[in-house]
């Protein structure tokens, strides 16, 4: 009878030690830790894959996910160094890469590096111009991600990249953007068809000491033009005339230039 009583018990035993054995069995995923606790004291990081605890509230344990995690900042409205209200929005990548800091030293690493994400960027944004804001977003980026990584650091949450979505501006402030674009628009025009203009004036002077040098090549340019409006259906009328007469008629100038105005004894004796 004790004989069959303590062959009971044993059975029990081992049935509770086995049950004991299997409620202590935890899994974690590749890409979760478990930080373990014994007795409220940290114990260490288990995972990935089968590990036991010691059941019964012994061991407990907290599970964190290393994996890149992204924080939607929303749309904040930020004063610039020149006074203007302006609303920007940002995303934050961050992963946890030590999970003992992630779970002792802060209590939500989550809603606490959203806050310090949200705080920096209006810092950064109150600390450059509205034109720096628009076209040096590589750098203000650059300068979050630094400063959001370093206070970050000591929970141990590493930031990986910060961008800026949008950068939305008062309607007022966009009008007068657009009026200095299209002003600047104009004075490239400007400039170009002005810079156009000289270097065509400087190709016509070469051209016109070409054919000072060549009078045949004058020929050739009339015999051109009137290629290309014989080429067109119009009704224009062209009178030849040989360029002897033209010729002639410039001699004839340059000799009454030469020559000069008659002298006055001349016109006297000839009255």
């Amino acid at each position: 009878m004790i004989l069959g009583f303590a062959t009971l018990v044993i059975l029990v035993i081992i049935v509770f030690a086995f049950f004991a054995f299997l409620s202590g069995l935890r899994v974690a995923y590749q890409y979760q830790r478990a930080v373990v606790f014994r007795l409220g004291r940290m114990r260490g990081i288990r995972g990935p894959g089968l590990y036991w605890l010691i059941p019964f509230g012994f061991d407990t344990q907290r599970k964190v996910d290393i994996r890149t995690q992204t924080i939607d900042i929303e749309s904040q409205e930020s004063i610039t160094k020149d006074s203007v209200t302006v609303k920007v929005n940002a995303v934050v990548w961050l992963k946890i890469t030590d999970p003992e800091k992630s779970v002792i030293s802060v209590a939500d690493y989550y809603s606490a590096s959203y806050q310090v994400a949200l705080t920096t960027m209006r810092n950064i944004i109150g600390q450059h111009t509205l034109d720096e804001v628009l076209k040096e977003r590589d750098k203000i980026n650059t300068a979050l991600k630094v400063i959001v990584d370093q206070a970050t650091e000591p929970w141990g949450v590493q930031v990986e990249m910060v961008e800026m979505k949008d950068v939305e501006i008062p309607v007022q402030m966009q009008r007068a953007m657009a009026q200095e674009a299209q002003a600047q628009r104009e004075k490239r025009a400007r400039i170009i068809k002005a810079e156009a203009e000289n270097e065509a004036a400087q190709k016509l002077a070469d051209a016109s000491i070409i054919i000072t040098e060549h009078p045949l090549a004058l020929e050739l340019r009339r015999m051109q033009m009137i290629t290309e409006v014989g080429s067109e259906q119009n009704t224009t009328t062209i009178i030849m005339m040989p360029s002897e007469f033209v010729t002639l008629a410039e001699s004839l100038g340059n000799a009454f230039k030469a020559r000069g105005p008659a002298p006055a004894a001349d016109k006297a004796a000839a009255s």
